[in-house]
């Protein structure tokens, strides 16, 4: 099968599905312009596959913005320097059960069905060609270059979306809803420790998350902070970028070997996990923490085959200091010195942190207020994630603010501890993807109750046209 008999292929299994039938929405309208039923913040994987399930919802009064260029939504041709994703490659995502919009139906069309045996895991390049092909094929409604500064509630409940960029239509958007689909950093913020952002120039260091000229670096030698798998990959790549030395620091003294994302994609702890109560989610999420996500074995074989590769295991960083020769980084094992300093420390997550929140932040309820963990596993990292409605809603920590965050949703990795990793891995979305679509509708839905359970018990139009008793037919 070739890609576009493929697409042919999409449109009829879509029309089997009667995909694009009538909105049922009541239109909205504002003296100030159209008024979106739902905006969606950010065009990657997570937004294009909302965008889908509210189509087939038959909400199609939606509109994506995305701050990137057309075609680099997302992490994957910017910041993300793996090889391959580390999602095992047979588990769907955003296709919701459509097997012609699986990246399997996409590779197989262009490869065939020995490619995809051959396949180990999905290549990172590959990846971002399947989105952009499932955004065109489905014509998602995306505008790209378009940044969201600001959220202002306003008083008849709907949103104005403060906005800017080469793409904005206008200084201003107004939605029922707005959903925020921005990814890892869209919760809170990345995280470089304070003891290296106060006490060195930002020339000698940059967060994974950063651009990086690594044609700079070439022979240099360059030091990894953390032990993540996104620290290998970036060991990895800096080296097969021309740097010499690539040493990766971890605090640990051994490497986790345990990841508890594959137990949990065949446990039901994904899907499930909304069932759990406050106590066992925030139990759950504290485990998760603490094992971290190890390194695919041929993330770490791949990094630790370059000569120039070092590893220094129960080393974490005590002080650095800024000298002539580079940056100077002191360690239980030693003091050494780098030409550049690679961060992998991960990011925050804390509503307060993000700006387009700033109007409505200090009403958002975190974990901390409405649970209070034992002492013997609280933790203030988790206790200041938001605390979510099974939905993926904001939720109020006070009666003034219920108004003013209703129609709120976050699909990014702030619903961790409120909905698992539903939001927060590519293995969740397939089940939270369904669940913040239904909740979105069944918001709009509820918002106009009142006119649609008035429209329902009028409704009087006759179907049956039938007669009886039977008129005496003439012989």
């Amino acid at each position: 099968m070739s890609l576009e008999a493929l697409n042919e292929r999409v449109k009829s299994d879509l029309a089997y599905l009667n995909f694009g039938g009538p909105d049922w929405v009541r239109p909205l309208h504002h003296p100030d312009g159209h008024v979106y039923d739902a905006v969606i913040v950010g065009g990657g994987q997570s937004g294009l596959g909302i965008a889908f399930g509210l189509l087939r919802e038959r909400v199609s009064n939606i509109l994506v913005i995305d701050e990137n260029t057309e075609g680099l939504e997302g992490p994957w041709e910017t910041y993300a320097r793996m090889v391959t994703l580390r999602t095992p490659k047979q588990l769907t995502s955003i296709d919701l059960g459509v097997p012609s919009l699986t990246f399997r139906s996409w590779w197989e069309a262009q490869v065939g069905a020995e490619g995809w045996e051959e396949v180990d895991k999905i290549p990172k390049g590959d990846w971002m060609n399947y989105l952009r092909w499932y955004r065109k094929v489905l014509q998602l409604p995306v505008i790209n270059e378009v940044t969201l500064n600001e959220i202002e509630p306003t008083e008849d409940g709907i949103h104005r979306l403060h906005i800017n960029g080469n793409g904005a239509p206008s200084d201003t958007l107004l939605a029922r809803k707005v959903i925020l689909a921005t990814g890892i950093q869209g919760g809170g913020e990345w995280h470089v420790p304070a003891m290296i952002s106060e006490k060195l120039p930002h020339s000698l260091y940059a967060h994974t998350s950063e651009k990086i000229d690594f044609e700079k670096l070439k022979g240099k030698k360059v030091a990894v902070l953390g032990g993540g798998a996104s620290a290998y990959d970036n060991a990895n790549f800096a080296l097969s970028e021309g740097v010499g030395e690539a040493h990766v620091f971890v605090r640990r003294k051994e490497m986790p070997r345990i990841n508890p994302i594959r137990q949990m994609e065949i446990s039901g702890m994904i899907e499930r996990f909304p069932a759990l109560s406050d106590a066992d989610k925030y139990a759950a999420i504290r485990h998760f923490f603490n094992h971290n996500q190890p390194p695919t074995n041929d993330t770490f074989n791949r990094a630790s085959s370059w000569p120039g590769f070092n590893l220094h295991l129960g080393a974490p960083w005590l002080d650095v200091e800024a000298t002539n020769d580079g940056a100077v980084v002191t360690t239980p094992q030693g003091t050494f010195t780098f030409d550049f300093l690679i961060i992998s420390t991960g990011l925050l997550t804390d509503p307060g942190l993000r700006p387009e929140l700033k109007l409505v932040e200090s009403h958002i309820a975190r974990w901390s207020d409405c649970y209070q963990a034992p002492e013997e596993i609280a933790n203030p990292v988790l206790d200041a994630h938001p605390y979510l409605s099974p939905g993926f809603a904001f939720v109020s920590r006070d009666e003034e603010g219920k108004k003013l965050l209703h129609g709120l949703f976050a699909y990014n990795y702030s619903a961790l501890i409120s909905c698992g990793l539903a939001a927060s891995a590519l293995s969740g979305m397939r089940y939270g993807i369904p669940k913040i679509v239904a909740s979105v509708a069944d918001e709009l839905f509820l918002d106009d109750r009142d006119q649609n359970l008035k429209d329902f018990f009028a409704y009087d139009l006759p179907e049956f046209t039938g007669e009886w008793p039977l008129k005496e037919v003439k012989s």
